[in-house]
């Protein structure tokens, strides 16, 4: 099995993040794995997107023409990526701040209302990993538990806040995904 995702929005918004949280989860769980981030020269604002390849094989190429996944952050990053999208993939809208619709009718869209849910959870910083719980439950790449795992890993000790904020941000974003599909 192999699957690509690509990660888009603005920088600032933990793209890089959701990316090499899910490809250090990966490796965690023994999967064989590529991260490959792109990004301008503006650290905060500018567009930023990655793409993470997880497999049970070796991974010939970083690069995803047509990954199975998108997960998109802003409304620039949806009019992007959009067309990119595989045929029967799915595409991860954060509808809390993407206004425009998919033009698309031969993909799964999937509004997560990222933003508000990690409102809702302590600080809308945490989108990114609503995002990536959300990404978590409906593609099945990583399991949630590695992915809360990995938290201790990205985040040092002291920052303990930032770990149980961004555990809640995974956990509420496969939960109400979980909601939607019973």
């Amino acid at each position: 099995m192999l699957s690509k995702v690509i990660f888009a929005g603005f920088g600032g918004q933990g793209v890089m993040m959701m990316g090499y949280a899910l490809a250090y989860a990966a490796l965690e769980e023994g999967r064989q794995v590529t991260f490959l981030p792109s990004y301008g020269v503006e650290v905060r604002g500018g567009a930023a997107n990655c793409t993470v390849a997880v497999s049970d094989d070796e991974i010939a190429s970083p690069v995803a023409s047509a990954p199975e996944f998108v997960v998109v952050m802003n409304t620039p990053a949806l009019l992007r990526f959009q067309n990119q999208v595989l045929s029967g993939g799915a595409l991860f809208l954060n509808s809390s701040l993407t206004e425009e619709k998919p033009i698309r009718g031969d993909i799964e869209i999937i509004p997560v209302p990222a933003s508000k849910w990690a409102e809702e959870v302590g600080d809308i910083r945490a989108a990114n990993f609503v995002m990536l719980g959300a990404l978590s439950r409906r593609a099945g790449l990583v399991g949630l538990q590695s992915l809360e795992d990995v938290l201790k890993t990205l985040f040092p000790a002291r920052k303990s806040k930032l770990i149980e904020l961004n555990r809640k941000a995974l956990r509420k974003g496969y939960q109400e995904i979980a909601k939607e599909e019973e």
